[in-house]
């Protein structure tokens, strides 16, 4: 009988050797946490699709900044929900909007020690839930732009650090980086949703947000599920229009885009796992379906594996807080 004379085993069969030669590591710093903040209430009112999350209040939402700040995640991208929505969703660029407000409050607060990611888009602000202005039932892609330009000088002044245009409109990452630059905000980065599919993973975001269409869905200007290919066309499109890290979302379905715009581009990639992956993760949990720590460690590892530099997370507080405690689990 002959024995092998290659045991990859040997690597792995104490915890040290295992710690040593682990090819893949997530901090805290990796981590970029989702905060909704909501005008006009003054409790924040929990999101039932998304256990442990909340509309927030500008009060409650310093407090969970802080909270996530001690385990040792400093970077927020912020959402608002206004109270008053309209056609062109114009508490979007408000100076006194909800998101510039909590911009301000944030950057009050937390100085130097929190980065703020102002995510830009309209969905949210508008009365019909789509990410831009209407020409009858099409969103006007050059239109909507005019509007974006206006809303990324408003959060710059507000205090973001990164803008994060959403809409997936054509052109926007260009148009954002000539209104920052004209206004003198020439050090603000532009994280680009540059892949971004039209997906059934953001039902429960929809709810946090307030931003279900009205009418019809977002497949005419958010990508096919199906192509791939394009994700590249897309990522290195708003890299030639000025954009410093580009996007993939959502990212469990997608982990093999997220290599591929990885391995095509020279900038940072970034990943957001989802709020309909957030959610199935907690369910499943909940029912005892699950061990939520290790699967959410295998989450995190694997789109950090699939070429994510960075991770938008519901998860990024509950994670952080838990990294340390990793190699117990192996």
């Amino acid at each position: 009988m002959t024995f092998p004379a290659k045991r990859p085993r040997r690597l792995r069969s104490r915890p040290a050797l295992r710690r040593l030669v682990r090819e893949t590591r997530i901090a805290p710093e990796d981590l970029i946490y989702p905060l909704f903040v909501r005008d006009a209430i003054d409790e924040p009112q929990p999101i039932a699709s998304m256990p442990g999350h909340h509309q927030h209040t500008l009060e409650s939402l310093t407090r969970e900044a802080e909270a996530a700040i001690k385990v040792g995640v400093r970077s927020f991208v912020l959402f608002g929900i206004p109270a008053r929505k309209d056609a062109q969703g114009s508490e979007a660029w408000n100076e006194d909007g909800i998101s510039q407000r909590a911009l301000r409050q944030l950057r009050n607060a937390f100085g130097a020690d929190a980065l703020l990611i102002a995510d830009l888009c309209l969905c949210e602000y508008t009365d019909h839930g789509h990410c831009g202005v209407l020409e009858g039932e099409i969103v006007a892609n050059d239109q909507t732009l005019e509007l974006y330009q206006r809303i990324a000088v408003a959060q710059a002044a507000a205090g973001a650090d990164v803008i994060a245009p959403s809409g997936m409109m054509d052109g926007q990452v260009r148009a954002i980086r000539s209104a920052l630059d004209q206004e003198g905000f020439q050090d603000r980065a532009i994280l680009a949703y540059a892949a971004k599919y039209a997906s059934a993973f953001y039902g429960p975001f929809r709810e946090a947000a307030g931003s279900a269409p009205r009418f019809g869905d977002r497949r005419g200007y958010q990508m096919d599920p199906a192509n791939a290919r394009e994700a590249i066309r897309e990522s290195l499109l708003d890299v030639e229009e000025g954009a410093d890290i580009v996007m993939v979302k959502p990212a469990l379905a997608f982990l093999d885009v997220i290599r591929a715009v990885a391995d095509a581009t020279e900038v940072p990639v970034a990943a957001y796992n989802v709020s309909g992956e957030y959610a199935m993760v907690k369910a499943a949990a909940a029912n005892g379906w699950i061990d939520e720590r290790r699967v959410l460690r295998e989450i995190l590892l694997g789109i950090r594996r699939a070429g994510a530099q960075m991770i938008l997370t519901y998860h990024a507080k509950q994670a952080a807080a838990d990294i340390p405690c990793w190699d117990e689990m192996g």
